[in-house]
């Protein structure tokens, strides 16, 4: 945890070392600016409610301006523009959109620059659906707020660009605890709060967790951009695919059996789903296994997994596989608060359904599956589309759309 914290706080993802540690001290105030959609205020309520009991940080909303954070939604062209490859992300030292265009290239904006934090804006596109904007305001906020770094290493983070946890988990909560600590305060170097920190996790987690430390690795830049490559939007499916390549290979070498592993070999098996089944297919079975063999990996991780294994039994025409699998899964999907990834477990299991000649219980699961995916994903045509991809895996083809 301690090294954790320590690679969370003092290094950022682009590998430049962050010299103090900064936080906002005193009060924090969240603004909300821009084309707010209707349920951004509701799970900001949420987020804010939660960092207050689990971080022990003093943060409320307000609708004044000179907040000391401000979500604001933009038009995503305007974002894009910027930021392209960026669903989201959160800048220090300014207030709003119009500042950060006119700041991003002095020091206000650099986080290595700081020794306090007095300000910080989160950057949203305004078309962005429900949960989406969630997954962002959970990431950024929690960004702003502390740690700058991501780490493909660890398992049950959202700080981690895997994208398996959308929503703080408890580990986030205690890293955010520790640096809201008074323990600690703005402007302490690395040795100092080094120096702190076993008495301070002492205090802020007695128990040290609900079994043996687990000691990891720091994960190589070369494997961080070869995951960075196989998930990029930018580059080309072969690209991808060499980039999951070189990433299975370096987990191998390595000998690695945790989460960076199993989210490696998972990547390859979804790149390679469409065009090579078979060598897909041994790829997820491995990332499932992997993912099997820790409890922090053996839900949200797994429901990822599952979902593409019983998309493939489907196209195989193994109906009922593909209907224990997709229910089976459910369940965490459901835990982790993923809508997007529950609603596609549900329509594969509606397909399967179908296949088995069960119309009305299929009926009833696309109904819900629907229903989840306004939230998960949002857009009615992306939601269509998505019916249809997975009815167009079923042997008889047909679109699922209606």
């Amino acid at each position: 945890m301690q090294a954790d914290f320590m690679a969370l706080v003092f290094r950022m993802e682009s590998g430049r070392e962050v010299p103090v540690l900064t936080r906002f001290e005193g009060p924090v105030t969240v603004r909300l600016s821009g084309r707010v959609p209707p349920f951004a205020e509701r799970d900001l309520d949420r987020l804010l409610a939660r960092l207050r009991a689990e971080a022990g940080i003093d943060i409320t909303r307000s609708d004044r301006p000179g907040a000391a954070i401000t979500v604001e939604f933009v038009p995503r062209r305007a974002l894009q523009a910027y930021a392209p490859t960026a669903a989201c992300f959160v800048t220090p030292g300014v207030s709003s959109w119009r500042d950060y265009r006119g700041a991003r290239r002095s020091g206000a904006t650099d986080w290595t620059a700081l020794t306090v934090r007095t300000r910080a804006a989160v950057f949203i596109p305004d078309d962005t659906g429900p949960q989406e904007v969630r997954d962002c305001l959970h990431e950024e906020l929690a960004q702003g707020l502390g740690p700058l770094n991501d780490l493909y290493e660890l398992p049950d983070s959202v700080f981690n660009d895997d994208n398996i946890n959308g929503v703080l988990t408890g580990f986030d909560m205690l890293i955010l605890r520790a640096i809201y600590a008074p323990e600690l305060r703005s402007g302490m170097g690395p040795d100092a709060v080094a120096q702190r920190l076993p008495a301070l996790f002492a205090r802020l987690n007695p128990g040290g967790g609900s079994g043996p430390p687990e000691w990891r690795s720091p994960t190589p830049r070369a494997f961080a951009a070869a995951l960075d490559g196989a998930i990029s939007p930018r580059a080309s499916g072969t690209e991808r695919r060499g980039a999951a390549l070189r990433a299975t290979a370096i987990a191998d070498s390595a000998g690695w059996t945790d989460a960076r592993a199993g989210f490696a070999w998972f990547l390859r098996g979804r790149l390679d789903f469409g065009s090579r089944p078979e060598p897909a297919l041994r790829a997820l079975e491995r990332a499932d296994a992997i993912y099997a063999a820790s409890p922090l990996t053996s839900g949200a991780h797994r429901a990822h997994v599952a979902m593409h294994l019983a998309a493939f039994a489907l196209t195989q025409g193994q109906a009922a596989a593909a209907e224990a699998i997709a229910a089976a899964a459910m369940p965490a999907a459901a835990e982790s608060r993923n809508a997007a990834l529950l609603a596609s477990l549900m329509m594969v299991r509606a397909e399967a359904l179908r296949l088995q000649d069960r119309p009305a219980e299929a009926e009833a699961q696309r109904r819900e599956a629907v229903a989840w995916a306004r939230y998960g994903i949002g857009d009615e045509a992306a939601i269509r589309r998505r019916l249809g991809d997975i009815g167009a895996l079923s042997p008889l083809g047909h679109g699922g759309a209606r």
